[in-house]
């Protein structure tokens, strides 16, 4: 039996459902998902094992037109990603018209020798005759090596999606032992279910605002149960502190439940978990603090 192994990414412009495709394909939690665009941060790696194939995902940030020096990095990493996996899926939700930022997707990619493949997400919210319509819509934009229906929440074609992108892959051994979901260190990962919670519910505004430093990630003195986890929740200016804090902290204290049950179910332990929010004046605009805030 031929085994084929490499690695694929999931691209489209922000809150298309990337990271949610992501995770059913891994068939874990390893990309963070929220209601708000511009979550994703890192190019967090998910890795399917398969008796003939390894599938290493790469979920990258939005491509967007960036206002500031973090969304000129976070366009960095976008690319170097598209020019260095095997294949690329391109995302755009069933729900939603094809628009210029689409296009604006498609144009980067048409530049691309890689195979990309067309993936109309959310098919679940719409009507058979609407996904058809987009998939038409969607083929106008560019050429692709194959066009696919898919809904991650409902499990629909979620394998066969992978089966696609499998036969793109090269021939060749596996690169992570079996059983591993992500390569991603557990600090980033925790950083990324603290800065997920802390982003439900809040205004549009904070998303971009908001960043996450792990400080300590450490098993608790004679207890190989308990592990200590303390971080730091950055934002940018004094009034978005008092949002993620909420009256008397109680917003923040609902944000280290949340976390904390996320950061358990993930490490297969229990936590404890000490949360502070800290200002970092204009973070996303000064290359130093970008820097030491991981970006």
């Amino acid at each position: 039996m031929t085994f084929r192994s490499g690695f694929a990414c999931v691209v489209g412009r922000p809150n298309v459902g990337k990271s949610t495709l992501t995770n059913a394909l891994v068939g874990g939690k390893v990309a963070i998902t929220s209601t708000r665009p511009q979550t994703t941060r890192h190019a967090i790696r998910g890795i399917l094992h398969r008796p003939d194939a390894q599938l290493v995902l790469v979920d990258t940030p939005g491509l967007h037109k960036p206002r500031t020096l973090l969304g000129q990095r976070l366009n960095d990493i976008v690319r170097t990603t598209w020019s260095e996996v095997d294949v690329v899926g391109f995302a755009v939700p069933a729900d939603e018209e094809v628009g210029p930022g689409d296009r604006f997707v498609a144009r980067e990619l048409s530049r691309l020798a890689t195979p990309v493949v067309g993936i109309v997400t959310k098919t679940d919210k719409v009507s058979p005759e609407r996904v058809a319509e987009q998939l038409v819509g969607l083929s106008a934009v560019m050429e692709f090596a194959d066009l696919i229906p898919v809904s991650a929440a409902a499990g629909f074609q979620v394998g066969t999606l992978a089966d696609l992108l499998i036969g793109y892959l090269p021939e060749g051994p596996a690169f992570y032992p079996d059983g591993e979901l992500t390569d991603e260190p557990e600090e980033t990962l925790v950083a990324e279910l603290i800065r997920e919670a802390a982003l439900e519910g809040v205004r549009d505004e904070l998303p971009h605002s908001i960043a996450v430093v792990v400080e300590e990630l450490s098993a608790r003195e004679g207890r190989d149960d308990l592990l200590d986890v303390h971080a730091i929740v950055y934002v940018e200016r004094s009034s978005q502190k008092g949002i993620v804090l909420g009256a008397r902290g109680e917003r923040m204290k609902q944000v280290g439940i949340a976390a904390r049950r996320q950061i358990e179910a993930l490490l297969g332990t229990q936590v404890y978990l000490d949360l502070h929010v800290k200002i970092a004046k204009d973070w996303q605009r000064d290359p130093r603090q970008l820097r030491k805030l991981g970006f």
